[in-house]
């Protein structure tokens, strides 16, 4: 088959890190038309783009309509992307193209497989499902109804949950690494991706990253939140939530989202949310504590032949 083509009169060009904000303001529109609300923040971008092992120059395109960027596409590794066109861009063959410029970069570094997650009937799915990608996984963004709250879990005798330190970094890097990586596809993170990712986030306050520790003082749990706007106010995101396996079914997850959710509202928030999978089987335990799905995404992905 021909190669896809761009629409005459776009240019392309890899992304810069000064472009986080033109980026973050093109899926912003897009999560708008396709799940009614900008889950996006620019410091995500931001965060991101600083890893120190990340090229963005070598991994990324950005379309451009004259000055303004109107789609983009980055290749974040392994089996993972993310790209976004502008809603009133649409149509035009650009997400194809997109699709089949990532699938070559990651064919070029030995991908067997491509995916990223789209919102389950939007433009994206459609398309990626056009294009031959299948369902690997199912995502859900849950949010605590304002008002509602999680009901307190005391906390066994001998845990403490408090604010990390610096001297607890380590341990939460291996906490939260050895807990996702339980099902993720993906290598490990290195140390300092992840601290670029959590406190070099722009923005860190302490209250942002609490730990649990245990009788012998190791950190045994782990949540990482903040406070996002949004369209319509302020929310608690809950980035990272992890227990280390020996110390699971404790309450000691849930201690934690009463005190990452409680602090948020100490400081505006007026709602709560986070993100699960299928693969972790933890839907179940966030609908318990009264949580809701607020949307569903599909993570699309299709192997890679050779060409």
């Amino acid at each position: 088959m021909p190669e896809p083509a761009l629409p005459p009169g776009l240019t392309t060009r890899p992304l810069v890190p000064s472009d986080a904000r033109a980026v973050f303001e093109l899926i912003a529109e897009q999560e708008r038309a396709d799940v009614g609300v900008a889950e996006i923040e620019e410091d995500d971008l931001v965060s991101e783009w600083q890893q120190p092992s990340y090229d963005l120059a070598g991994n990324s395109i950005g379309v451009l309509d004259g000055e303004q960027v109107v789609a983009y596409v980055e290749y974040m590794g392994e089996e993972r992307y993310d790209a976004a066109v502008l809603p009133s861009h649409r149509g035009r063959g650009i997400g194809t193209w997109l699709a089949a410029w990532v699938q070559d970069l990651a064919r070029s570094r030995g991908a067997a497989m491509l995916g990223m997650p789209v919102p389950q009937g939007s433009a994206g799915d459609h398309l990626l499902t056009a294009l031959g990608y299948d369902v690997r996984w199912t995502s859900w963004v849950l949010r605590l109804p304002e008002g509602a709250s999680v009901g307190e879990r005391p906390l066994p005798d001998g845990y403490v949950l408090r604010e990390a330190t610096p001297a607890d970094h380590e341990q939460v890097w291996t906490v939260t690494e050895d807990a996702f990586l339980e099902w993720a596809v993906r290598a490990r993170t290195s140390f300092e991706d992840f601290a670029a990712r959590v406190w070099q986030r722009p923005g860190f306050e302490p209250w942002h990253l609490q730990v649990v520790t245990a009788p012998d003082e190791q950190v045994v749990a782990v949540a990482n939140a903040w406070n996002a706007p949004t369209d319509d106010g302020v929310d608690t995101y809950v980035s990272k939530l992890a227990v280390a396996a020996s110390h699971r079914n404790l309450g000691l997850a849930q201690a934690l989202l009463v005190a990452v959710f409680a602090a948020g509202r100490e400081r505006g928030a007026t709602s709560s949310s986070l993100s699960t999978d299928s693969r972790t089987g933890a839907l179940s335990l966030y609908e318990k504590v009264g949580m809701r799905p607020a949307s569903v995404w599909l993570h699309r992905a299709i192997p890679l032949g050779e060409e």
